[in-house]
Order: structure tokens, then sequence, then C-alpha cells
């Protein structure tokens, strides 16, 4: 069972439409980049020791932990070769967004520049605007509420969850700090391009749903409902 949840945009079809368009049949000459950040990274010390791989016996940990602070990931994802520009940062605001879009135009010079992003206030403030306004070549673009998933950093955000972050063990921040830098590192030995997989079948039943769902809701749901479990992939 997978649970889905309607957007409440009245904008939803084109926004789907614009970012599976930029996926699928990106503008020539230009690049398209997944933005976000991954807040409040922990740095967990477990409890116990871990327990070794071994023979017929998986790796085991506690799930008891201490926590020592916590770190947030901002990075870009280009799509088309898979590369990921990234800073590590303590916090999540619109100083440390900015600067971390300067460092991703310093880093793709030529040509223009299609980022998706999600609707973050630090995304679509005043201060986001002039920047865009100081960048003409730079195109925010922004999925419908609810629909995070559009964003395909989160695919490398799961990547970097499973293989880096969910069994590792950091004492400080500055552990956790090297941790991940020691794995965008590695990463960036031998990225692979991300290619979007979804049809247009799969999106016709969404818009179709989701069309369906707003005339029977005409009210923005409040936090936590509109949700359904019978949409099935």
């Amino acid at each position: 069972m997978r649970i889905f949840t309607f957007s409440p945009d009245p904008d939803f079809e084109a926004k789907l439409l614009d970012i599976v368009g930029l996926y699928l049949n990106p503008p020539e000459n230009a690049l398209v980049l997944c933005v976000d950040e991954k807040p409040s990274i922990q740095a967990l010390d477990r409890t116990q020791p871990l327990l070794p791989l071994r023979g017929k016996k998986a790796r085991a940990w506690s799930n008891e932990y201490v926590r020592h602070g916590t770190q947030t990931l901002l990075a870009a994802l280009e799509i088309a070769t898979g590369k990921v520009v990234a800073h590590v940062r303590d916090r999540r605001t619109t100083v440390d967004f900015l600067s971390f879009m300067d460092d991703v135009v310093k880093a793709y010079r030529l040509g223009e520049l299609h980022v998706v992003l999600d609707n973050l206030n630090i995304h679509k403030n005043e201060a986001a605007k002039q920047w865009l306004l100081r960048h003409p070549r730079v195109h925010f673009h922004y999925p419908p509420t609810h629909a995070a998933w559009m964003n395909m950093i989160e695919c490398f955000f799961s990547i970097l969850t499973k293989q880096a972050l969910t069994q590792s063990v950091q004492r400080s921040k500055k552990d956790l700090k090297d941790l991940l830098l020691r794995y965008l590192h590695r990463y960036r030995q031998n990225p692979a391009p991300f290619t979007w997989t979804k049809g247009p079948e799969h999106f016709q039943r969404i818009i179709e749903a989701t069309k369906e769902y707003q005339a029977a809701h005409p009210k923005t749901p409040k936090p936590g409902k509109g949700k359904i479990d019978n949409i099935k992939n």
C-alpha cells in the first residue's frame, strides 16, 4: 500500500507538466538542476558498540542513541550527469541558500540554468526574487504544493541516507560534517544520470484524480488531510 497526498494547488497540472517537461525534454543549451536542503541531519552516537557483519548474521546496532547536534546539507543535482554541488551548513536560512546558489552559478558558468525547487519560503521570498533579477540566466521552477516527490534531489538524499547515514556513528557535529564531505567526495568520483521514468498514463491518472478531489474539496485541506491509499503505481 502506498500513500498519496492530493495537492490543493489550483495550478497543479501546469506545474506538474512544466517540471516533467524539463526532465524529459530540457531546453536547448540549458542544464536542469534539482536543488533542496536536507535539514537537521543528526550526529548520532550509539549507546552500545555496533556488532560487525559475520557469516549468516547481519550487522546489528542499538536503536538507542545520543544526539550531538545537527547539520544541514544544501545540494544541487545535475540530472543529465548525476553530478552534485553541495554545502554543509549549520542552518537553513535565506543567506545560506543564496550563498549556495552563488556557488552553483560559479560551477555552471555557461548557458541557462533551470532549477527545480520546493515551495519553502527562502526559495520564494523577496531576497530570492532579487537574486534572480541579478542572475537572468537562472530560472526557478516550483512543483505544486504537496508534490515534493517531483524533485529528483530527493532520490539523491535517499541514496545518501542509505549509504552513509543509516549505520553511521558520529560523536560531534564535526564528525558528521566530515562524514558528509567524505561521502560527497566519493560520490563525485562516479556519478550517474538520473532519469525520470514515470510515463504519461501515470500522470494522467494523478491529474484526473486531483481535479476530482479539488472539485469535492474547494477549500485548502488542513495539514494531514486529503490522503488516499487507492492510487497504485
